[in-house]
């Protein structure tokens, strides 16, 4: 039980810094749809705030249907092999003829008011022990969504519990389904990482066993691993740097 608290409090901090300085809000791991592979009330939320007039359209043409239609066309564009989930991510799906955008990048250049406004309307989620499956209890330590959609799983281990990044990849090899939704290649999660204190390893597809990862580290004099952190864990640059709101939006934009 020990070792529990110690990796939860691992997992709390990573959460706390996200919530406090990294510009995330907390998921609601209730809220998750595992047929659907997404977080349907933000999906939704993001969708009435940002483009009322197309949300009107599919009101007044569906009445109470609305939600669960351009829900379900949402996925099918996301499970698409023609598009997937950064090809949605980017630029938007088609329902009923009307284009939905499910997130909006930085303008390149121009501080323009409107599209400053829809940049910021942009939520990302951190989301602890998210069970994920209708088929079994598993949960994942961390995920991270785009406006309801998962993009980022990570496992998070702590020494302390005698485990390491390598359990965390193991974890992900024989424990986690590749074909349950979420870990759907370019369809749902575009990247899965494993972590502790010390290094972070990657992946963006899960294959059971033949899944391979490659370090996420910045090196330690001219060896591998991470430097000295003397402000904390040596992989906050992960939560820090990577994860930081404008930082993350940045990498998936481009």
């Amino acid at each position: 039980m020990p070792g529990r608290h110690t990796e939860s409090a691992f997992e709390a901090a990573i959460e706390h810094h996200l919530l406090t300085a990294g510009g995330y809000a907390k998921g609601d791991a209730d809220s998750f749809d595992q047929r659907r592979g997404v977080f349907p009330k933000d999906v939704l939320a993001f969708i009435r705030q940002t483009q009322p007039k197309e949300w009107e359209f599919m009101e007044q043409l569906q009445k109470e249907k609305a939600e669960s239609v351009l829900l379900d066309d949402l996925c099918a564009a996301l499970d698409s092999d023609a598009e997937g989930c950064l090809k949605v991510l980017r630029h938007g799906f088609k329902c009923f003829s009307k284009l939905f955008r499910v997130a909006f990048f930085a303008p390149a250049s121009g501080l323009n008011p409107e599209t400053q406004a829809l940049y910021a309307a942009n939520r990302l989620t951190v989301t602890r022990q998210l069970r994920y499956s209708e088929k079994h209890g598993n949960t994942l330590d961390t995920v991270l969504a785009l406006n309801g959609i998962p993009v980022v799983t990570a496992e998070l281990k702590n020494p302390l519990t005698n485990q390491t990044w390598r359990d965390a990849i193991r974890q992900y090899k024989a424990d986690r389904d590749p074909n349950d939704l979420i870990f759907h290649f370019k369809k749902r999660t575009l990247v899965h990482f494993a972590v502790d204190p010390d290094e972070v390893y990657m992946t963006t597809r899960l294959s059971g066993n033949a899944t391979h990862f490659l370090p996420f580290n910045k090196g330690n004099g001219g060896g591998a691993g991470n430097p000295e952190n003397p402000n904390g864990y040596k992989t906050a640059y992960l939560w820090e740097e990577v994860w930081q709101r404008d930082s993350f939006l940045d990498i998936l934009g481009r």
